[in-house]
């Protein structure tokens, strides 16, 4: 079946034959498609797995990712899960080169949000992609020219943090936790399952 995106591009008139739903980016078949388009640029958002040599050395202007966190805040594939479990009041996008590491490339911009503790994971990730799509417009003419090269800062490894993905576990709640920890993973989940110890119950949170 294809992705949203797919769907989206065939839906405004971009042949079906441009458009590639490999399940891994180091798919000969796809690398061999994707070479043959000579793009110039790669722009990747919410991919879940690190890029092959293969893929970043075709684009010769690379390949820049919308990352949904402040890097080197929150690398991986729950930025936004992970930071409104850890109740933060700041969060934001980021613009980054990719390299052969999970999120580490050079950060060309930022984007900075405040948020309350009543904002919701999907809510907040569509506002994040939002914001991180202005801010490729905004920068897209640097990248083109070779300039954004040049002033992307490397990230300091040292400050970087880690956003896995929620396990099962993790979407158990119990009443043993603490109020505030309860309503944070409520906010970074809103489908999480709620766990009376006292009964032989399940009941879903929204």
């Amino acid at each position: 079946m294809p992705s949203p995106l797919a769907l989206y591009a065939l839906d405004r008139g971009f042949s079906s034959e441009l458009i590639f739903t490999p399940e891994r980016a180091g798919e000969d078949i796809f690398l061999s498609n994707l070479k043959a388009l000579e793009p110039e640029l790669c722009i990747t958002a919410a991919y879940g797995n690190i890029l092959p040599s293969k893929f970043l050395n075709i684009p010769p202007l690379g390949t820049v990712n919308i990352h949904p966190s402040l890097l080197p805040l929150y690398r991986g594939a729950a930025p936004v899960q992970r930071a409104l479990q850890d109740g933060v009041k700041e969060t934001g996008v980021s613009l980054a080169f990719t390299v052969r590491a999970l999120d580490a490339g050079p950060i060309i911009s930022c984007g900075r949000l405040e948020i309350d503790n009543q904002i919701k994971a999907p809510d907040l990730l569509e506002l994040l992609f939002s914001e991180g799509s202005k801010l490729l417009i905004h920068e897209l003419p640097s990248i083109l020219d070779g300039s954004a090269r040049l002033k992307a800062q490397p990230q300091d490894d040292s400050k970087a943090t880690l956003a896995p993905k929620i396990t099962p576990e993790e979407s158990w709640l119990s009443f043993d936790e603490e109020a505030p920890v309860l309503h944070n993973k409520v906010g970074q989940e809103p489908e999480l399952r709620l766990e009376l110890l006292t009964r032989k119950m399940v009941m879903k949170i929204s």
